[in-house]
């Protein structure tokens, strides 16, 4: 858009409302980590129970956490997550906010 002021013009850049909020909330993930501790019925059953996953989504993800150390299981505003991750915590998981 261009703003004509006093015979000049400035061209002043416009964002949708969708572009705002981006910017004010930021997207963050709830990381579940391996150990040595939580067996994967455990892991599956958290899953299923509080995520809302699939038996097959929670054992594809426990399996990944089981290979690579962690696993992306959810998304969201740190405000959202915070709850998640103090259930899974109380639950006996690792689980941290990245």
């Amino acid at each position: 858009m261009n703003i004509t002021s006093a015979g000049t013009e400035t061209e002043v850049e416009t964002f949708t409302l969708e572009e705002i909020l981006a910017g004010i909330k930021p997207t963050h993930r709830l990381i579940l980590w391996n150990d040595d501790v939580n067996t994967f019925d455990h892991v599956i059953h958290c899953l299923m129970k509080y995520l809302d996953y699939s038996s097959n989504q929670a054992e594809k993800i426990a399996w990944t956490i089981h290979n690579e150390g962690k696993c992306a299981v959810l998304e969201g505003t740190f405000t959202e997550l915070e709850v998640y991750r103090k259930i899974l915590q109380q639950e006996g998981l690792s689980v941290t906010i990245d």
